[in-house]
């Protein structure tokens, strides 16, 4: 029963087709954008609004040691469903990135950079988009990663390393709802798991 329940939630959350994460407290416990104080050469990126996410990218996080930067909306987005998917849409339609509350933090010192958004309008967010669009990615290996309710998986992980085309990629990671068992799978396959 609580499968449906969730299937049914899920599928209602497809007409924006994400599943993504509210702002919280990294693992290293600081609020917001703020970065962990880890010490790791690994950095993951991510933005969320209802819970997803926030929740792979702290998987990811635990699992390699890696330290965190939640993208932020200087502006925060609505925090009603329907309204938030018609401003993630105005964005989309007319080419809007969202200022950041926080800017992206220096990549100097990190070979390894996983960039997770949730699946807005069959895309990558459009904060995501912006944030790592001016970003010189050379060197570095990115790691693409999203969370969505239905469809437009590929296409989400594809613009992620669309708007990284100086980076080496790996195998990229999609899911409706993160599970510890199949990260670390993803993350031994790639060869970044701690």
């Amino acid at each position: 029963m609580m499968k449906r329940i969730l299937l049914t939630f899920l599928c209602g959350l497809s007409l924006m087709g994400t599943a993504c994460a509210q702002n919280g407290k990294s693992k290293s416990g600081v609020q917001g954008a703020a970065v962990s104080s880890g010490k790791g050469k690994t950095l993951v990126v991510y933005f969320s609004w209802g819970g997803t996410t926030k929740h792979l990218a702290e998987m990811i996080a635990f699992e390699t040691g890696a330290d965190i930067f939640s993208i932020e909306p200087a502006d925060p987005y609505p925090t009603a469903y329907t309204l938030c998917t018609e401003v993630a849409k105005e964005e989309l339609d007319k080419g809007i990135y969202r200022a950041l509350k926080t800017k992206m933090p220096s990549l100097d010192g990190y070979d390894i950079i996983f960039i997770g958004s949730p699946v807005w309008w069959h895309t990558a967010a459009m904060i995501v988009q912006g944030a790592v669009k001016d970003i010189d990615f050379s060197g570095k290996t990115v790691v693409p990663f999203c969370t969505y309710a239905a469809t437009y998986r590929d296409e989400t992980l594809a613009k992620i390393a669309e708007l990284t085309p100086r980076a080496k990629h790996l195998k990229s990671y999609g899911t409706t709802s993160p599970d510890s068992a199949s990260i670390r799978r993803w993350l031994l396959e790639i060869g970044i798991a701690k």
